[in-house]
């Protein structure tokens, strides 16, 4: 790369670690990519990081040391991602979303990536400091989600299959109960798409009992794989606590009420905000 003035070196290294969350990046990496002294850098990397914070865009960690750098963390503060679901909860109130059985249509919000932006950031930043190595979802409105939340995770993404593809080739299949309505389902997942002992997060776009997400934990456990955390968009708050197969997640919103007759419906934010 050619030599900039430091104005547009600014502009390209915030470009540079905006592109890549949660990667350590070395001060002679920059240094070299920029051809600037270090010490240039250094005050380059400060102002970024000012700016990043001041913002609420996310944190510029440094690591001293010659294996040291610079790792840019996305993240949301609470009172932004507050109000972004705000928004969506009064969206997601609209009656014609009402659907047989007290479910939201949200295909066209799960289609907006200006949505799935702000709601993977959100979730990134609810587990920015987990130990994770791969985001789990299974087909197919969760597939936005996960991909969103890993971009800023900066983590690979596993697609669990309602049945098995012969284009992906070997699978494990198991049988798991639906929590609400009990009934006997079968998911897959390709013996290639997620290594051993890997610790997995679970993203999925709504939950009514977790029947669907428990099947996953219960998927995990032929690949000796752990739990990182489970983050739901949306969750069903029509479910008597004792239905509900799953204790330990964090939600965004939250569907409390839905009347069939007049169609009126109420969406609060989730028990992410509790805490």
């Amino acid at each position: 790369m050619k030599k900039l003035k430091r104005s547009a070196r600014l502009v390209e290294m915030t470009q540079y670690l905006l592109s890549r969350p949660h990667t350590l990046i070395s001060l002679t990496a920059f240094a070299d990519r920029y051809q600037s002294a270090k010490s240039s850098i250094s005050e380059d990397l400060a102002i970024i990081k000012e700016v990043f914070e001041g913002e609420g865009l996310g944190e510029l960690h440094t690591l001293a040391g010659a294996a040291g750098g610079v790792k840019y963390i996305p993240k949301t503060d609470k009172q932004a991602a507050l109000s972004t679901i705000q928004d969506i909860c009064k969206q997601l109130e609209q009656p014609e979303r009402v659907l047989a059985g007290g479910y939201l249509y949200m295909t066209d919000m799960i289609g907006q990536p200006s949505v799935m932006s702000d709601v993977g950031r959100i979730f990134a930043t609810a587990f920015a400091n987990r130990d994770i190595d791969v985001i789990m979802t299974v087909e197919t409105k969760g597939i936005p989600l996960a991909y969103s939340t890993a971009t800023f995770l900066n983590l690979p993404v596993v697609i669990v299959r309602r049945d098995n593809k012969v284009t992906e080739g070997s699978a494990v299949s198991i049988n798991y109960v639906s929590g609400s309505n009990k009934r006997i389902q079968t998911m897959s997942l390709a013996r290639r798409a997620l290594k051993e002992r890997s610790r997995v997060l679970i993203i999925d776009d709504f939950m009514k009992a977790g029947g669907t997400v428990q099947g996953m934990i219960d998927l995990l456990t032929e690949f000796n794989a752990t739990v990182a955390g489970v983050g739901v968009f949306v969750e069903s708050g029509e479910v008597e606590i004792e239905e509900r197969l799953l204790e330990d997640y964090i939600s965004l919103a939250k569907l409390t009420a839905v009347d069939m007759k007049t169609k009126h419906t109420t969406v609060v934010p989730g028990n992410y905000f509790n805490e």
